[in-house]
């Protein structure tokens, strides 16, 4: 967490370079009529140095998995990857190069 505002439930996260800002829905980015899940066709994918510690953080946590770890080759590109759903519905792809 680089920093948070609580009040309007926002909050900006930062992992090896990879950031995003969060924020439960408001109205102020609202582009079309809401309907869950949010993230429908949205895949987000964070690229880390280390896949098993995030991995085990999120198992601890008892956070269920959209899809288990897998060895991936894309076009000769093999990273190894998993899948979680955050609670608006987007998938995020965490991803560490082989």
């Amino acid at each position: 967490l680089v920093y948070e505002r609580v009040e309007e439930k926002f909050a900006f996260i930062s992992l090896n370079g990879a950031q995003i800002m969060i924020e439960e829905c408001n109205g102020h980015w609202q582009t079309a009529e809401l309907e869950y899940p949010y993230g429908r066709g949205i895949n987000f994918q964070i690229e880390v140095e280390n896949i098993e510690s995030i991995l085990k953080n999120l198992k601890r946590h008892k956070i269920t998995l959209f899809r288990e770890l897998m060895l991936n080759n894309y076009s000769g590109f093999v990273q190894k990857e998993f899948i979680v759903q955050d609670p608006d519905g987007y998938l995020l792809r965490f991803s560490q190069p082989c």
